[in-house]
């Protein structure tokens, strides 16, 4: 049996932070390159506790800005972190560790954990580190699965666009110079995996071939929407309440939702939106509630926090909601908290960016208004003020998740593809 075979029906292995996986014939030693700290990332820990739970040895290669120790054994595997340099201090040695394309600091790293661990597989998070995966890969013949979770050069113009950037980002996110890497690395590695189906159409456009392709989406474990969900009542006159999980930056659409929170409040409607996370753009966001009189019964800036507290935010909300603009970023991604709002039964309130709106109008999970117009969202606010349309919505994003859109789906995807790559000879590249 190889994991081809994969099927409900099969044995599963040990429950890894909340994941599980069936087991496979062949255990493979993975190398997984995460360009940040860990823990903690949502796809990192979910990906690499599934292919512990298959049976799989895995070993998480990672930054070091904390000055953790060196190695760290994890339910989910093996943490490998870069060496700090005490004697530079912590801010300069967190300048020398960003992943740039070419760092002969991770290139060290990454090259030490690949000859320790002699690994069947190196997968690469996203575009910043794959050409130092592909280097070490090319030349300890390792076959390389780059896991392509955002559109890099989309988002890196997506900032100038913005004109939310700054002096280091003319070096370091240049659109044109990401542009280059990734077409070299989509033509070097052996798999891609990407989070939506519109990621795949773009790269098959930019001549990947649709079998070295594998759909590996941010959905949760079915088992999150199988509990009952909250139940949701209003007093009278108590305020609706938005809730928005994500980074604070312009392009997500923030701007436009506490501008819409102003029109409701104008116009007699209690709304209140709940904001959790931090970003670049923060400031501007405070001082626009502050500007146009709104205070924490309108705007809650909550802030980074844990998860936990995170998805209390969430359990607690009445409406969740992706603003953001449309770009080609956002239409060639999907954010793991639809599917999190979804799997609470909470009930999404999604711009018109191409992959967001889709799920949401073919789930019947929501409501979709035209990214970047205050108006156009204040209105699908109003229309979901309504408690009985809110619960139809929540029941039927929650349904999706038990029927469609849940990890168990994704991890069949994930265990086959692997095993493909695992196959393969290591090409030159």
């Amino acid at each position: 049996m190889t994991a081809f075979d994969v099927s409900a029906n099969e044995a599963l292995g040990p429950r890894i932070v909340g994941y599980r996986a069936p087991v496979v014939a062949r255990s493979l030693r993975v190398v997984y390159l995460w360009d940040a700290d860990y823990p903690w990332d949502v796809r990192t820990e979910k990906m690499s506790a599934t292919l512990t739970s298959a049976g799989h040895d895995v070993h998480i290669v990672a930054r070091n800005r904390a000055w953790r120790p060196l190695a760290e054994r994890m339910p989910e595997g093996t943490v490998h972190r870069m060496s700090p340099w005490r004697l530079v201090g912590r801010r300069l040695d967190a300048a020398l560790g960003f992943p740039l394309f070419c760092s002969p600091r991770w290139r060290r790293l990454l090259d030490r954990s690949v000859r320790d661990v002699q690994p069947d597989v190196i997968i690469v998070r996203d575009l910043p580190l794959a050409p130092t995966a592909l280097s070490i890969g090319h030349r300890r013949r390792v076959p390389v699965v780059l896991d392509l979770a955002e559109n890099y050069p989309a988002m890196m113009r997506m900032i100038f666009e913005a004109h939310r950037q700054r002096p280091i980002d003319y070096l370091v996110r240049n659109p044109a110079a990401v542009g280059l890497v990734e077409r070299y690395c989509l033509t070097r590695v052996d798999r891609v995996c990407v989070v939506i189906e519109e990621m795949t159409e773009r790269l098959v456009r930019l001549g990947v071939p649709r079998d070295r392709i594998d759909l590996v989406s941010n959905t949760p474990p079915r088992e999150r929407a199988e509990a009952e969900p909250p139940l949701r009542v209003h007093a009278a006159g108590e305020p609706i309440d938005i809730v928005y999980l994500g980074l604070l930056e312009v392009p997500r659409g923030l701007g436009e939702l506490i501008d819409a929170v102003a029109l409701l409040r104008n116009e007699g409607l209690p709304v209140r939106t709940t904001i959790v996370g931090k970003g670049r753009d923060a400031q501007l966001f405070h001082r626009q509630a502050r500007k146009l009189a709104l205070g924490e019964d309108s705007v809650r800036f909550l802030g980074y926090v844990d998860r936990e507290t995170a998805m209390a935010a969430v359990r607690d909300a009445d409406i969740g909601i992706l603003p953001h603009h449309m770009n080609e970023a956002w239409n060639t991604t999907i954010p793991n908290k639809l599917f999190d709002y979804m799997a609470e039964a909470l009930p999404v309130l999604s711009s018109s960016v191409a992959p967001f709106a889709r799920i949401v109008r073919e789930t019947q999970a929501g409501e979709v208004f035209e990214a970047g117009n205050a108006r156009s969202l204040a209105d699908a606010i109003r229309r979901l003020s309504d408690a009985d349309r809110r619960a139809s919505c929540g029941a039927a994003g929650r349904r999706a998740i038990l029927e469609r859109y849940h990890w168990e789906r994704d991890t069949d995807v994930l265990l086959r593809g692997l095993e493909l790559a695992a196959r393969s000879v290591a090409r030159v590249h």
